[in-house]
């Protein structure tokens, strides 16, 4: 089922940005008296073609990873006399600029649609209120400590762990004081605690904000009692059941499930013993762990999992907006993702983020399906991210993205072909290969 996900998402992403990407083109190249000869969703064999009073032919092709729309252009091919004033290259600088930037311009509408809609329908958010700080971390050399609700992050208010964890993605790579504002508990008045950051996780192939700074947010105490069991992971092979409960890993006491998280994830790969309590009876389960992710990232895996539990309402808080403040939300996160996203493409340029978090076709595909098989407001947050990541990187000012010569480049890690004006192998056409 979750490949079945997968696919449908992928398709529906990338038939959603893509036809909305290219209908920017093609609705401001016909307001400024462009003949486009197609509009074509996909590639390969037309499967559903139809023509327009205006001679467009709008097809449906059978490889649903792109499109294209193709416009009147001398460069191209001849040009009858009659249709030369709706030729591409006739028109004039201001009005192929337009035409151009109506792609990218179309994926943000696109994207504040999205938000807008997002916050209208609300959210339940969990309030980040810090559970735990490891010593020796950068969080506790700066004071904070258990039981603190984080409030604000260099000034920018922090309403749900995810604003926390945006908020941090900024300052990866950076060196420089990171401002925190906190609350505790009943208190009507906050404390401001300050990080000092050196090249903070510069390079780094999966960086953890959060957990870097050694923050544990606040979670409801789990039983280390396992629910459910991966059939082909570590803790199934090694005979451990549903029911078990933990006792102890290596000697080390268990009361809590997020300590067996913690101690697994650092034993990438190694055979540890489990004191498990079984029927009343204590066993000691040998588990040799799986390793998760490359190099540094590996991480230990145990797959098994325990039962969910209630989140208590006082930890929780219901964040939505009217239909004309959801307007002003939608902006403020189409533009924060925006400058996000260019800060994080000059961070990749000078070494101060891997280029592995530009995220390919695969990996776009699982978090299409995940998100998909999650709900639709994950499913349109995704898309509205993938939406401006294409908007941003197609505005750039560069010869190898929209307005720019025939050739190829990478668009949120896929491939794309940009032929525009001079093109020698085409004219006024774009397309998008996924």
């Amino acid at each position: 089922m979750s490949a079945l996900y997968m696919i449908i998402g992928t398709l529906i992403a990338l038939g959603v940005l893509v036809t909305f990407h290219e209908f920017g083109h093609f609705w401001v190249a016909r307001r400024c008296g462009v003949k486009v000869l197609r509009f074509s969703v996909g590639f390969g064999t037309p499967l559903v073609r139809w023509h327009d009073r205006q001679g467009t032919e709008f097809v449906i092709a059978a490889i649903p990873l792109g499109g294209y729309v193709k416009m009147l252009d001398e460069r191209e091919a001849d040009v009858p006399s009659a249709l030369l004033e709706q030729s591409f290259n006739r028109k004039s600088v201001g009005q192929r600029i337009a035409i151009t930037a109506a792609g990218p311009i179309a994926n943000f509408l696109l994207a504040i649609l999205f938000f807008w809609i997002l916050a209208m329908l609300g959210s339940q958010q969990v309030r980040p209120v810090i559970g735990a700080v490891e010593p020796g971390s950068l969080a506790a050399v700066a004071g904070l400590s258990a039981g603190q609700e984080i409030v604000s992050i260099d000034g920018k208010p922090t309403s749900g762990w995810a604003a926390v964890n945006l908020q941090l993605v900024r300052r990866l790579g950076e060196s420089g004081s990171l401002r925190i504002d906190v609350r505790d508990d009943g208190a009507s008045t906050g404390s401001t605690h300050t990080v000092a950051l050196e090249q903070w996780l510069k390079g780094a192939d999966e960086p953890d904000p959060i957990n870097s700074l050694g923050i544990r947010p606040w979670r409801p105490a789990l039983a280390p009692v396992l629910a459910e069991l991966d059939p082909k992971g570590p803790a199934q092979a090694a005979g451990l059941k549903t029911g078990d409960r933990l006792l102890a890993l290596d000697g080390q006491a268990l009361t809590d499930w997020q300590q067996v998280v913690d101690s697994v994830r650092s034993r990438a790969g190694s055979r540890v013993v489990l004191a498990v309590e079984r029927d009343g009876a204590r066993l000691d389960v040998p588990v040799t762990l799986a390793s998760r992710g490359e190099g540094k990232a590996a991480a230990g895996y145990l797959g098994a999992g325990v039962a969910a539990v209630e989140w208590p309402a006082t930890m929780l808080r219901e964040v939505s907006y009217g239909p004309l403040e959801a307007v002003g939300e939608g902006l403020s996160r189409t533009w924060n993702m925006s400058v996000l996203t260019l800060d994080s493409l000059k961070k990749m340029l000078f070494g101060e983020l891997s280029v592995k978090n530009l995220s390919g076709p695969i990996t776009i595909a699982k978090v299409a399906g995940a998100s998909a098989q999650s709900g639709l407001g994950d499913f349109l947050n995704f898309l509205a991210y993938l939406s401006i990541s294409l908007g941003v990187l197609n505005l750039l000012p560069i010869p190898v993205l929209d307005g720019g010569i025939c050739c190829f480049t990478w668009s949120s890690g896929c491939v794309v072909v940009r032929c525009r004006t001079g093109c020698k192998v085409g004219g006024s056409r774009s397309v998008s290969v996924w």
